[in-house]
């Protein structure tokens, strides 16, 4: 059977055309120390990438652009970043565009104050938050992350936080796969997400799932034909429940390579409709 088409694939990490790349990622920026960071890059893990989508044309709806794509590539359903963008678009059509929060756990209350609103305002789906990222940074099991976490907890929102090696130029310890396991001791109804592919620890991630009901995973950023072994390995056993497509569009992939790339990955029969769908209906409430 191999890969499934007309499946109505669910993408958790899609967005819209940027106008101006370097004002989107102006704040993200403020952490970074090297030149070519500050200064050459479009986006900050540029360096990671080749053949990065540019920005929309002056003329473009960029609401319309991705939905195009999402129509040739059969993505029924995207999870957005909450940008006034992602927010007419999930008013143009609901059924397609779901919306998560990214947030900085510096600001505790505030944040929390951020996603209750959110709840209230819009149908949030998810909380995302990218630990290396902040300034100062706010390492996976920090305080500070707990109380996000709890904020979670209570609405029955699960959370996407990175995993791993960062991409950008930042230290990456705050990241590291084996604080996860605290966070999934103390919080045993959350449901997390690891995004960003957790390498080089990504062996650690399959254990750690194994060990951890609310623990999931997705590929996000990472090129079909790049996606770890260990992961596909667990997809395809133990793991067909707890792993879930993710894109990069339009951060640093396009829709026609990902989907170009995706019928060679090696995933069982049965695996592909959790993986490109049924998993992600589950775990964030989409159905």
């Amino acid at each position: 059977m191999g890969y499934p088409e007309g499946l109505g694939v669910v993408d958790l990490m899609i967005g819209f055309p940027h106008r101006d790349h370097q004002q989107v990622y102006q704040r993200l920026l403020r952490g970074a120390k090297d030149r070519e960071s500050r200064e050459d890059f479009s986006f900050p893990a540029e360096y990671m990438f080749k053949d990065v989508p540019g920005e929309a044309a002056e003329h473009d709806d960029p609401i319309e652009v991705t939905f195009a794509e999402m129509d040739r590539f059969g993505v029924e359903i995207g999870l957005f970043g909450a940008s006034p963008d992602a927010r007419e678009a999930h008013r143009r059509d609901p059924k397609r565009v779901a919306l998560s929060l990214e947030v900085d756990p510096n600001d505790v209350m505030g944040t929390i104050r951020k996603i209750r609103a959110a709840k209230d305002e819009y149908e949030l789906k998810a909380v995302t938050f990218f630990p290396a990222g902040c300034l100062p940074q706010v390492p996976v099991d920090d305080p500070k992350a707990y109380a996000l976490y709890a904020a979670c907890v209570d609405l029955d929102l699960p959370v996407i936080v990175n995993a791993g090696i960062a991409g950008p130029r930042f230290p990456s310890d705050c990241q590291h796969v084996m604080r996860f396991d605290r966070v999934c001791y103390d919080f045993p109804e959350l449901r997390i997400v690891m995004r960003h592919g957790a390498e080089p620890w990504e062996d650690l991630a399959v254990k750690l799932m194994l060990k951890w009901p609310g623990l999931f995973y997705m590929p996000s950023a990472f090129a079909p034909k790049y996606y770890p072994k260990a992961i596909i390995d667990y997809a395809n056993t133990r793991g067909a429940d707890k792993v879930l497509y993710a894109g990069y569009y339009p951060m640093g992939l396009t829709l026609e390579r990902i989907f170009t790339e995706l019928p060679q990955v090696p995933l069982r029969d049965h695996v592909w409709p959790k993986f490109l769908r049924e998993n992600a209906l589950r775990v964030f409430d989409l159905g």
